[in-house]
């Protein structure tokens, strides 16, 4: 098959779909890059539905040039891009997957390797073209003898024929495709989740009570998929369909539905019948024990998060195991007990030497269960040692009895170490449920810790990982914390009560990027942190020392309340080690009221307004200059937009700004809080003038000439070539010092002119001025140009807007020019600030 031995991949792929699949729909899916499938039969209502429920696939492929590739390792590459791209949630999954290259194809059904997707213990971030991973040897050792058993491999030399006749035989032509989509043991979950969207929210049930029953929206899926003539085919299940109404099949008080033991639908199963008439039902009966013994598979991603069902990286277990030997000592397996608490499939547990001395329990049974196979196939955790416990709601007395010795022994406490990454579930998160008067309800209330503390603790305790903090403080007082949680406990406002009660001492931590953990989006650093919980306590000295370059000495600053300041390592994604950050609980006053000393309260010469937003880089997109305050119905004045700008506040005003833009956001200072600074910036004359120049050509100028005039054009007319008059000149004259104002840190050298200014910036400050002048003296050439166009409308005028937002990119290449080299000017001189702001203590 040489024609096949000397293609390239895509020349490899059109052939392959041309010899094979010619008589199939061809597209691409995601970084699916062979996709085969049939467009599904539109009857007229299909048309309402979405595009994935439309297009069937039937094959999901990974193609590889060449004839010697290992077909293992390539089905393994596929697998990784569907469970790093979640493809099985987004689009319905085909019935087989396959892999071929230049000499062969094979393939598997999907059902065969669905159950990897969902896997608790397993980091889908890597790279799946990246075959050295860790991540990828895991998975092919996982998938191997799956792959033996069940895949079918053609070769094309010898087996053409047995593999068209394979095609013709297991894969439907668009012609004989069902009016249904049928449901089968491949696509039941995705189903679901269309389920979820569409029907769930119909029905009459308060899924909060009925959680804490046991009862979950799948059960009622399973009610409605398990059916024929709206009635459930099965009466062993938790709920079934009996024509209008659900009934539950055992007996459960308070959980809040329309009656004791059945559930109706608020729509009178309008949403219901829609969905049915889409999906086939009920599946082929030999589906069905299958599809009812994965019932795990459709357990909803807040419960997966109550759970804490977040992988820890094999690398962060690693150090972690490392900084935990450092303050133990290197023989600290051998001298505690370990116990994992929210322990998911134990992976946390990783390279640990003495398993007589740990234990893991977990919420989930599910968990257990893979945890005890995890042992059958050769882990040397004790079974035993394993067991299904609610850290958070139940009582230590259903513990193991050897592990419960160790609880209730105060001497044995002291040599306990809780070790565990606890879930990162939080009430008001964009994730929790909204009841009908708009408030956001979370898991993180339901539970023993809450009931108990919620009074005494505030908003901090919404957080689940403080909750954990808090029982083990106050029930197990003594042993040694080692956990992963993020950082908000040390700054946060709302966990000044439980900073005031955790009195624990933190002897060594190092941090990440958030994005490293399976589950966890958004940028923003993750700790784990090692506390000391005992009055006294004797660190190994011995090993302060890095281990293996990775654990650095830290200065920690204890005070009677939880440790005040700590000196933090930071890693990248692949464990390199950066720089050292300051964690502090130290009380200061943030930048909010810093700002609030040079409110004017005027009504006369205002040229702006801007806002008090939240101190911390969260909020700095609320950050902005307005031309007009903005009235809130209730007639108070918008956050955003609270302080008048005049001559007397100018230079502070730019300064609270440029303090908070000029420091780009990134994950690890996500948390950080904008301080009240010290006085040396009053006297710091070029600082100053640097933040007038960055404020007053910062993309969050917002002034327009549009609603008043523009007091923000920081040129002459004359500098900018307009024929006509300025309404104001009270920048330019700013600028050149012809207006006095009332404040005694002047940045003004009086009568002094360079260049008709008075003011004297710095090189980059003048670059900046200079690449706004170029821009302004363009628009003037312009015929349509306005005489007080401000920076904003000058960006309008050329950009563009689209729904009221400015488009991020003009058709003039000349402005295109202009203002890229405004911006990259403009990102020289913030570099030149940033120092000063932490300099001054603008941030610490």
């Amino acid at each position: 098959m040489t024609e096949y031995e000397n293609l390239r991949e895509e020349p490899l792929k059109s052939k392959i779909r041309e010899d094979y699949f010619s008589s199939f729909k061809y597209t691409q899916l995601g970084n699916i890059d062979f996709v085969i499938a049939i467009r599904d039969v539109d009857n007229g209502q299909r048309s309402l539905w979405d595009e994935s429920e439309r297009l069937k696939s039937i094959l999901w492929a990974e193609a590889k040039q060449g004839d010697r590739r290992d077909i293992y390792e390539s089905f393994v590459q596929l697998i990784l891009t569907i469970g790093k791209e979640k493809t099985y949630e987004k689009q319905l999954p085909p019935k087989y997957i396959g892999a071929f290259d230049a000499a062969k194809f094979a393939f598997i059904e999907y059902h065969d390797i669905q159950e990897i997707f969902f896997r608790n213990d397993f980091n889908w971030n890597a790279a799946p073209s990246n075959h050295d991973t860790k991540e990828f040897k895991t998975l092919y050792g996982l998938c191997k003898k799956i792959l033996e058993e069940n895949s079918i491999l053609f070769y094309y030399e010898q087996q053409s024929k047995e593999l068209k006749e394979f095609i013709r035989l297991n894969f439907k032509s668009e012609k004989e495709v069902s009016e249904k989509i049928s449901v089968t043991k491949n696509n039941f979950t995705f189903v679901f989740i269309k389920w979820r969207e569409k029907v769930m929210p119909q029905i009459a049930v308060d899924w909060e009570k009925s959680k804490k029953a046991g009862i979950i929206s799948a059960d009622f899926f399973l009610a409605d998929l398990l059916s024929s003539g709206d009635e459930s085919l099965k009466e062993n299940l938790y709920v079934v369909l009996k024509k209008t109404k659900y009934e539950l099949a055992k007996k459960i008080d308070e959980l809040g539905f329309e009656s004791v033991s059945t559930v109706g639908f608020k729509d009178r199963q309008k949403a219901y019948k829609e969905f049915w008439s889409i999906y086939e039902r009920p599946p082929k009966e030999e589906y069905w024990d299958y599809i009812i013994n994965r019932r795990d598979l459709l357990v909803p991603q807040d419960i997966r998060e109550r759970r804490g069902s977040f992988f820890t990286p094999q690398i962060w277990v690693e150090k972690s195991q490392a900084y935990i030997a450092a303050v133990l000592g290197e023989t600290w397996q051998d001298e505690y007990y370990i116990w994992d608490c929210c322990a998911g499939t134990g992976n946390l547990l990783n390279g640990l030497a003495n398993y007589d001395n740990v234990w893991a329990s977990t919420l989930d049974k599910q968990d257990v269960d893979v945890m005890k196979d995890r042992i059958a196939g050769g882990w040397r955790m004790a079974e035993d040692h394993v067991f299904q416990f609610d850290f958070l709601n139940d009582d230590f007395s259903s513990c193991p009895e050897e592990l419960r010795e160790i609880l209730n022994d105060e001497q044995k406490r002291k040599r306990l170490v809780i070790y565990i990454n606890p879930p990162y579930a939080e009430a008001g998160n964009k994730k929790t449920i909204v009841d009908k008067s708009g408030n956001k309800i979370s898991v993180s209330n339901t539970s023993a810790v809450w009931e108990k503390n919620k009074d005494e603790f505030g908003l901090g305790i919404r957080e689940l990982y403080v909750q954990f903090l808090i029982r083990i403080y106050d029930e197990l007082r003594g042993c040694v914390i080692a956990q992963f949680s993020k950082l908000k406990i040390f700054e946060g406002s709302a966990f000044v009560k439980f900073r005031n009660y955790f009195k624990a001492e933190l002897k060594r931590c190092f941090l990440v990027p958030a994005k490293t953990f399976d589950n966890v989006t958004g940028e923003f650093p993750i700790g784990f942190f090692i506390w000391n919980t005992q009055p006294s306590f004797e660190q190994k000295d011995s090993v302060v020392e890095r281990v293996e370059t990775t654990v650095s000495s830290q200065k920690v600053i204890s005070t009677g309340s939880m440790t005040a300041e700590i000196s933090a390592d930071v890693f990248d994604d692949n464990g390199n080690f950066l720089q050292q950050k300051i964690l502090s609980t130290e009380k200061k006053e943030a930048i909010t009221k810093w700002i609030s000393q040079f409110d004017v309260k005027s009504k006369v010469d205002v040229i702006g307004y801007t806002g008090n937003t939240g101190p911390d880089f969260q909020h700095n997109s609320f950050l902005y200059i307005s031309s007009k305050q903005i009235i809130l119905p209730s007639g108070s004045v918008n956050n955003e937009t609270k302080y008048s700008i005049t001559k007397n506040n100018l230079i502070p005003i730019c300064i609270y700004i440029a303090a908070r833009l000029s420091v780009p956001a990134t994950w690890l200072n996500d948390r950080d809080q904008f301080l009240f600074p010290n006085d040396d910036w009053q006297s710091d004359k070029e600082f100053q003038a640097d933040c007038i120049a960055f404020t007053l050509f910062h993309g969050q100028n917002r002034i327009t000439s549009e609603q008043g005039d523009n007091q923000w054009i920081p040129f002459t007319r004359e500098q900018v070539g307009c024929k006509k008059s300025f309404k104001s000149h009270f920048m330019s004259d700013f600028l050149a010092g012809k207006i006095q104002v009332q404040q005694n840190s002047s940045l003004f050298e009086g009568g002094e002119r360079q260049g008709g200014r008075a003011v004297s910036f710095s090189k980059e400050a003048q670059d900046v001025y200079d690449a706004g002048l170029a821009l302004w003296k363009y628009y003037h050439s312009k015929s349509g140009a306005k005489a007080n166009a401000s920076f904003y409308d000058i960006r309008k005028y050329f950009q563009g807007q689209k729904n009221g937002k400015m488009n991020a990119a003009s058709d003039d290449s000349e402005y295109t020019a202009l203002i890229g080299d405004l911006r990259s000017k403009q990102k020289t001189l913030a570099k030149k600030i940033a120092p000063k702001v932490y300099e001054y203590g603008f941030l610490r």
